[in-house]
């Protein structure tokens, strides 16, 4: 089954895109992309603890967060279980002040 590519751009103080929307039972590849010269993390806590993480990509995942050193990229292969909106930010010092965060919202 192929699975649906979204790139996230990690950028300095913004995730683009903020907001994403997906399908439930769809099979996706979410695609993190760190371009920024420092490290980031998504953190999405109860989005991807209800969601089917394929076994190849739980490594990139730790405690509901993908953490990315600058220029660094990971995959995450999954199928989202359950409609809903989920907040997304970056939990490093102010990132999420200065406005890195975001949605992502389940249909």
């Amino acid at each position: 089954m192929n699975a649906r590519t979204i790139e996230i751009d990690m950028k300095n103080f913004a995730f683009v895109p903020a907001t994403i929307t997906l399908q439930r039972g769809v099979p996706y590849r979410l695609r993190f992309v760190n371009t920024a010269g420092g490290g980031h993390n998504f953190v999405a806590k109860a989005f991807f603890e209800q969601a089917t993480i394929d076994p190849a990509s739980r490594s990139t995942i730790n405690k509901g967060e993908v953490d990315l050193g600058g220029g660094e990229s990971g995959d995450v292969r999954l199928v989202v279980n359950r409609i809903g909106t989920y907040d997304v930010h970056c939990s490093h010092f102010m990132h999420s002040i200065f406005g890195m965060k975001g949605k992502i919202v389940v249909r």
